[in-house]
Parts: C-alpha cells; sequence; structure tokens
C-alpha cells in the first residue's frame, strides 16, 4: 500500500483577486487531505491577500518577481515535495491520486501535468495541444503546467533562477541533467486571457520571438520588458 505523502502548493500572486478565490478554494480539499497551501506575494494593489488569508497555510511577501516568490515559498515548505501553481490555474480533480504515485515512487524527481486553456476561442484547444506536445518532445515544461519537484532536489539546484523571465524553461534545462519530468496527462485548466486579450497569432509570434532571442543569448531582464509592454 501506498503512502500518503503530503505535499506544499506554492501559489506565487500580484493582483489575482479575481482569480484566487476559484483557485485556492478548490486548494481547500487538500488542505483536509494534509497538503499545505502556500500563497507568496509580490506587491499586489487590489485585495489578493486579504482573499488569501483564510484559504491559505501561510501568506508571504516578498518583492516582485515569480522566481524569488516562488523560491521563497519553497523555503518556507514543510513537505517532501513542492507544487507550484498559477493563480489563474485550477488542478483536475485527478491530480491528487496522480500525485501519490509520483510521491511514491523512488526514481521520480519532478514533473508537470497536462494543460487546457479556458476561454471563447477554439484556437486555445490547438495551441494547448502544441504545448503539451512539445513538452513531452522536449523535455521542457511551463510554469503555467503546474510543475511539481522533490524538495531536496530543488534545494540541491539552488531553486529558480532569479531571473526577470524565462526561469521555468531555464530550471526544466537544469532538472533534465537530473532526470526527465513525468508528463501526467491529468490536465489541469488555465487562463486563456493573456492569449485572447493581446490576440492569439500576435501572442504564439512573441511567446516564439521571445524564447528564440532568449536561446540566443538575450538577457531576461531585456526580454521581460519587452514581454511586459506587449502584455500591456
Amino acid at each position: 500500500m501506498n503512502e500518503h505523502i503530503a505535499c506544499s502548493i506554492i501559489v506565487p500572486v500580484l493582483n489575482e483577486e479575481q482569480a484566487l478565490p476559484r483557485t485556492l478554494g478548490a486548494l481547500q480539499a487538500w488542505r483536509e487531505a494534509g497538503h499545505e497551501v502556500i500563497v507568496v506575494d509580490g506587491g499586489s494593489a487590489d485585495g489578493s491577500m486579504a482573499i488569501s488569508g483564510p484559504l491559505a497555510d501561510q501568506c508571504l511577501h516578498t518583492a516582485r518577481g515569480r522566481a524569488l516568490q516562488m523560491n521563497m515559498g519553497a523555503a518556507h515548505a514543510h513537505h517532501d515535495w513542492l507544487l507550484f501553481l498559477h493563480a489563474d490555474t485550477e488542478l483536475p480533480g485527478s491530480a491528487m491520486n496522480s500525485l501519490q504515485l509520483v510521491f511514491n515512487d523512488a526514481d521520480s524527481v519532478w514533473g508537470r501535468f497536462d494543460i487546457h486553456l479556458a476561454g471563447r476561442s477554439r484556437l486555445l484547444a490547438l495551441i494547448a495541444w502544441f504545448m503539451n506536445k512539445r513538452s513531452r518532445l522536449t523535455g521542457i515544461a511551463t510554469g503555467d503546467q503546474a510543475m511539481f519537484i522533490r524538495k531536496t532536489d530543488f534545494d540541491r539546484l539552488g531553486g529558480f533562477p532569479a531571473i526577470a523571465l524565462m526561469e521555468d524553461i531555464t530550471f526544466s534545462q537544469q532538472l533534465k541533467r537530473l532526470a526527465r519530468p513525468r508528463c501526467l496527462p491529468d490536465t489541469v485548466t488555465s487562463s486563456g486571457r493573456r492569449w485572447e486579450d493581446n490576440g492569439i497569432f500576435r501572442t504564439v509570434i512573441k511567446m516564439w520571438q521571445l524564447r528564440l532571442c532568449y536561446f540566443l543569448g538575450a538577457k531576461p531582464s531585456v526580454l521581460a520588458k519587452a514581454y511586459n509592454r506587449e502584455a500591456g
């Protein structure tokens, strides 16, 4: 019989008062099962922290930056596994059981879920399909696929690199040297708002441009300015 192994779910937040009631509300069953929810705020100016207080085990504050926020959450985590969840992403009902199988496998180091992008456009399903297929082929995960990592291995690598963008890609590359990811077919649901608000084709092109520039040596700080300017 498999041992029940708890994880710490780390949610980096910045002005997410619209998404948090649903995301954190869905995690209350995880808390009841012994898992831990840690919200790390990067300087929200809305009601994010007021919402998070009763729905999380810990609410922390740090400077803005997803890598910094996730690393702080990991530093305060009490469990052997870490699960990083974006504030606009929901775990599937099957996730708890699927993760227990991973956690009980001594060879497991890290992994991620498949993703579904929720929104009005039918093109979002195609984008998600390509994201999942690319991830399985390359062994690279993105943050919105709800990455999970054994804490000892996370600490051994020093956590997410403190860069302004592409921290998930860079960390995946480091983790691949330890082991291939466990790519779970269970599907997390993430908001497609970024894609729809900025134009789906325009966003796809911009993301590929940013990734190409990154692999060619562009500084993440420069890319982050371009990304934020485009998103705004």
